[in-house]
């Protein structure tokens, strides 16, 4: 028999049974769950690891707290008042337990039931929101976490793809390794984003509502849990009814929840709900886009959110806007700057609507400053000698070529250098520019903090140079500070939202720009202009000191001038340089200015000038010290009637025919004995006639019914 059919017998002469044919799957799934547990535990290994290493990357809870999408702005006024804000705004931070109870329930109902019990990732949530998507065939419910969207807010973006998902988990688990559910609740809700700009509870309850965070209401809790969905389309701003919609789905979640009972649910009245008014653009935005930008400079790099403190006066803002609007010519652009006497700007216009035109015209354009310019003119006269009781002669000059002329062609003759500004001759001012050199007037406009280009033409005295309204009104402010030099800031101090001190102004003293004599003689000289020559309409009926500026064929129109420590100039004109009927400085400028100052000095007190002259001892030739200036005890400022006010005493003045201020007379009254005391002799008549000042004003020279001549 062959070997091969020779059957081996098995044991105990039994044949061996044949496997089971589906044995083979069986190990086939054993060889699977062993290598799946194997994979998963791998997996869960790579995962930990991952997230053991997230977690020591991730930020401390305050560096968490600090870092933000963007950096916000809140810029407020001199008062403290918020202005606007600006990039996103995080409002303040709410620590959790200062959040009311109603935002966090309405949060955790609405978008992480489970938050409490899971470790940064649901897996019920993913599921239901893959079954949704399987029924509805999209996907209509989000299973992130809360955790999980803080790590999207904080360290992520958007993006929908697979990778910044499984980086999000990862992210999730390590947030949730390092900080307590609580800490996570803070954080998400001071950084989760409700539209408009704003970031948190306290910056989207400021927004929407008016109030800060912490005062929230179960139906405005409830609107604002319900953005987080889709801020765009459930602002309230955009669409109030679309947002109570969303926030009554809220309502019912937290009904569902056990956050609320169904008598909270239905007592909700959403129709008593006032929501903050939108702030629109305004004027003010004209100086914060002139002051924010200096921020770089005050801070350098910075990326924290802050609170920008500025000098605007809001009360003073709204009369400067007001005093534009009502005074600029039609068709034309009005722009005004007002600084108090250590530089701060109080007022900042720079058009008639910020809205239609957001150039700054108070701090961009350059345009001619015409008469106005004279302040440097003189003030390098003063300096080199002259007083303002010194002679000059109001005639025809011509200085290499040039010739220039008076408004209305007439001439006084001989007359002081007090009347010549106050008049505004422009004969004179090209006499002293010329006497003194061109090149001085440029150097004295420099001095006073000039920044535009400057020529040396002989015409450079009468305002041929183009300047910046904010520069001009510096230059008058120095003046007012007694020629101390004064430098424009809008911002006082920088904080954090949280109070922390970046930035404060030192209180600071500015070089002295010209000696105490020349800053009296040129504050007498504004003053006279203002009292008795072209700055008439800016009389406010208290001492003001100015000066008025017209262009050539009335294109621009300028008051300059100060009062009570606050100096503020005003430009008027078309931005395409045409001419404008009836501008002169003198008339819708200076308007604006009384109209203006009126409110910013009302609650000062009244302030002299001080105009008494001291001259230096080589100025002074022998017994003429004392007959330079005559008594400064005998000038005089116009109240809001007109009526001349005598400073020393508060009384009204009487004026001539002429003019001239004559001292009311006392009458006689009864004495102690039942007499009639002596009354007073009278005051000396004045040093001159009046033909004599007809003369030296040149009044006898000018046909009847025509205008005093003098270019405002």
């Amino acid at each position: 028999m062959a070997r091969s059919d020779i059957r081996r017998s098995a044991p105990n002469g039994r044949q061996p049974e044949k496997a089971p044919a589906s044995s083979w799957w069986w190990r086939l799934i054993r060889r699977l769950f062993v290598w799946g547990v194997a994979l998963a535990l791998l997996a869960a290994i790579v995962l930990a690891v991952a997230v053991g290493l997230t977690a020591q990357t991730l930020p401390s809870y305050n560096q968490l707290k600090s870092s933000q999408a963007g950096q916000m702005i809140v810029v407020r006024a001199r008062d403290g008042s918020e202005l606007f804000s600006m990039g996103p705004s995080y409002g303040k931070w709410l620590p959790y337990d200062q959040i009311p109870q109603v935002m966090k329930d309405a949060m955790l109902s609405t978008e992480d039931r489970r938050f409490r019990s899971h470790i940064g990732v649901d897996p019920v949530g993913i599921a239901r929101s893959f079954y949704v998507r399987y029924r509805e065939g999209r996907f209509k419910q989000g299973g992130s976490t809360i955790t999980q969207q803080l790590a999207r807010t904080v360290f992520l973006n958007n993006d929908r793809t697979w990778s910044r998902k499984l980086r999000e988990v990862v992210l999730a688990l390590a947030i949730e390794w390092k900080f307590s559910k609580d800490q996570i609740l803070e954080a998400y809700l001071n950084k989760v984003y409700f539209g408009g700009g704003a970031y948190g509870v306290d910056s989207a309850s400021r927004k929407f509502f008016g109030h800060p965070g912490t005062d929230l209401s179960l139906p405005e809790a409830s609107i604002i849990a319900g953005l987080v969905k889709a801020p765009s389309h459930y602002s309230p701003t955009a669409d109030a009814k679309a947002a109570i919609d969303r926030a009554k789905v809220v309502l019912a979640l937290m009904e569902q929840n056990g956050a609320i009972s169904a008598a909270q649910a239905g007592s909700v009245d959403y129709a008593s709900i006032r929501f903050a008014a939108e702030s629109g653009q305004n004027s003010a935005r004209y100086f914060t886009d002139w002051a924010l930008p200096q921020l770089d400079l005050l801070l350098g790099d910075n990326t924290e959110p802050i609170e920008v403190w500025t000098t605007l006066d809001p009360k003073l803002q709204a009369a400067a806007t007001d005093s534009i609007k009502v005074n600029a010519p039609a068709g034309a652009q009005g722009a005004l700057v007002s600084m108090d006497r250590d530089g701060a700007v109080l007022a900042m216009v720079g058009g008639t609507d910020y809205v239609t035109s957001n150039y700054n015209r108070a701090t961009n354009a350059v345009r001619q400053p015409g008469s106005a310019w004279k302040l440097f003119v003189y003030l390098a006269a003063l300096e080199a000698g002259y007083t303002p009781n010194a002679k000059v002669m109001d005639e025809p000059v011509t200085i290499d070529g040039w010739s220039p002329r008076n408004s209305g062609g007439t001439y006084a003759g001989q007359i002081d250098v007090r009347t010549a500004f106050a008049y505004s001759k422009n004969t004179v001012a090209a006499q002293l520019g010329n006497e003194v050199g061109f090149s001085s007037v440029a150097g004295m406009a420099r001095r006073f903090g000039i920044t535009t280009p400057i020529s040396t033409y002989p015409s450079m005295v009468l305002g041929s140079n183009e300047v910046r309204l904010i520069d001009m009104t510096r230059a008058f402010a120095a003046v007012s500070a007694k020629g101390q030099a004064i430098e424009p800031y809008g911002i006082s101090k920088v904080t954090t939202t949280d109070g922390r001190v970046l930035y404060q102004r030192d209180a600071r003293g500015g070089q002295m720009l010209v000696p105490a004599y020349v800053s009296a003689g040129i504050t007498d000289l504004l003053q006279s202009a203002v009292s008795i020559g072209t700055g008439r309409a800016a009389q406010i009926g208290r001492p003001v000191a100015g000066k008025t500026g017209t262009t050539t064929s009335n294109k621009d129109g300028w008051f300059l001038g100060f009062s009570s420590g606050i100096t503020t100039g005003v430009w008027m004109g078309r931005d395409d340089d045409k001419p404008v009927t009836g501008l002169q400085g003198g008339t819708a400028p200076a308007r604006a200015f009384a109209s203006y100052m009126k409110v910013a000095v009302a609650n000062r007190p009244i302030e002299k000038f001080d105009t008494e002259v001291t001259l230096p001892a080589w100025q002074l030739e022998p017994d003429d010290e004392t007959n330079l200036m005559g008594n400064p005890e005998e000038y005089y400022y116009p109240d809001e009637q007109g009526n001349l006010v005598d400073p020393a005493t508060g009384r009204t003045v009487r004026r001539t025919d002429q003019g001239q201020p004559v001292q009311s007379q006392p009458q006689p009254g009864p004495n102690d004995n039942g007499g009639l005391e002596p009354v007073p002799p009278p005051p000396p008549p004045p040093a001159a006639n009046q033909d004599f000042l007809n003369e030296a004003t040149g009044r006898s020279k000018e046909p009847a019914g025509r205008p005093r001549s003098g270019q405002p």
